[in-house]
C-alpha cells in the first residue's frame, strides 16, 4: 500500500479548516493513517471516499476510555491524538455531514477546555522567558538564545489564547 507524508500547518482555532482538508484528501483517495509532529500527517492510498473527519480537544486522562467508547458507539473511528486533540473519522451516511457537536454550547465548551489547557502553562512560559540571565555563567549566551526562543513561544502562545477567546466569542454571537 502506498503512503505519503504531508506537512500542513493549522492553528488551534482552525480545526474546521483542518477537518475539511482531511475530508478533501479522502475524496482524492488519501486516508489519514497517522499523526506525527504538529502539522505532519501520514496518508495511505485507497479508494476515494466521502469520509468526514472531526476533531475534539480532550486532555482528561481519567475518563479517556469512556470518552473514546462514547465516540465509537456513535460510529466514529478514533484515528489518534496529538497533544489533547483527538482525531475521529466516519463514513458519509446520507446527505448531511455528521457532527460531533450539534449545538453551539458544546462547541464553546471544546474551545473552553483548550483555553484552560493553554492558560495553565502560560505562567510557566512567562517565568522562563522573563527570568534574568546571570552574566557570570559560562552558559549566559546559550541561555540568552534560549530565552529569546522562549519569548517567541510566549508570544505565539499568547496570540493563540487571544484567538481561542475570539473563536469562543464568535460562537456565542451566532
Amino acid at each position: 500500500m502506498t503512503t505519503i507524508n504531508k506537512f500542513k500547518w493549522f492553528w488551534a482555532w482552525e480545526d474546521e479548516k483542518e477537518e475539511a482538508w482531511l475530508g478533501k484528501m479522502a475524496r482524492e483517495g488519501w486516508h489519514l493513517k497517522k499523526l506525527g509532529f504538529p502539522g505532519k500527517y501520514k496518508f495511505e492510498s485507497g479508494e476515494p471516499r466521502k469520509d468526514h473527519y472531526r476533531m475534539d480537544f480532550m486532555a482528561d486522562r481519567k475518563n479517556y476510555q469512556n470518552y473514546l467508547q462514547l465516540f465509537q458507539d456513535a460510529g466514529w473511528e478514533h484515528l489518534g491524538k496529538l497533544g489533547g486533540w483527538q482525531y475521529f473519522r466516519t463514513m458519509e451516511n446520507g446527505n448531511e455531514a455528521p457532527e460531533i457537536y450539534t449545538d453551539t454550547d458544546s462547541k464553546i465548551q471544546k474551545y473552553q477546555r483548550l483555553f484552560s489547557y493553554l492558560t495553565i502553562f502560560f505562567p510557566v512560559l512567562f517565568v522562563f522567558a522573563t527570568r534574568p540571565v546571570v552574566e557570570t555563567s559560562w552558559l549566559a549566551n546559550v541561555y540568552e538564545i534560549g530565552k529569546f526562543f522562549m519569548g517567541l513561544l510566549l508570544g505565539i502562545w499568547a496570540y493563540t489564547i487571544v484567538m481561542i477567546l475570539s473563536r469562543i466569542k464568535q460562537l456565542k454571537n451566532k
